[in-house]
């Protein structure tokens, strides 16, 4: 695991001051950039899929796109995209939760879950935890049961760990990198 660490670490690049001033932003373009980086963490995070048990996966919109839907291929399961409000046709579940100023809100369609399935969720980043937490909701709502959240890399000086562990109810969350 420690070289798969240091790989995915070395393809992070830092953005002082980005989107607004005080901010570090981790840009992961260069990983997604190197074939060998994005193969060797997607097939890591597929391994996490498969021994958590998942039959589904969710990427949470945009970047759990990008890491998502290759990763349920990689395991050979579903994709589910969690979007973000207005954008999915048809019937939707959907979820608010509060960001630091406002909220926001999430929908998945309604049948694309059901009561056989295990969904592992998948992102890039855990900061507040806020929509991990509101993907959570909306799975068990849609009668799924959550199988566990893997992410890249969870950003340590915030809170997010603590915000998704209630909601996780004992399933597992797996942060390959804690910044």
């Amino acid at each position: 695991m420690t070289d798969i660490k240091e790989l995915l670490l070395s393809r992070i690049r830092d953005v002082q001051d980005y989107p607004e001033p005080g901010v570090l932003f981790k840009d992961i373009t260069p990983l997604l950039a190197d074939p060998a980086a994005f193969t060797a963490l997607t097939d890591t995070l597929a391994e996490l899929c498969v021994r958590h048990g998942a039959t589904k996966v969710v990427g949470l919109e945009a970047r759990g796109f990008i890491l998502g839907a290759p990763v349920a291929i990689r395991a050979g399961l579903g994709f589910i995209p969690v979007r973000k409000a207005g954008k999915l046709p048809g019937a939707t579940l959907s979820q608010s939760y509060d960001l630091e100023y406002g909220s926001a809100e999430i929908e998945v369609h309604a049948e694309d879950l059901c009561a056989d399935d295990r969904v592992m969720v998948i992102d890039d980043v855990l900061a507040t935890g806020g929509t991990a937490e509101a993907a959570l909701h909306l799975i068990r709502r849609a009668g799924a049961e959550v199988a566990g959240v893997a992410v890249l890399m969870e950003l340590g000086f915030l809170p997010g760990r603590a915000r998704l562990e209630p909601a996780l109810h004992g399933a597992p969350l797996d942060a390959l990198l804690v910044v």
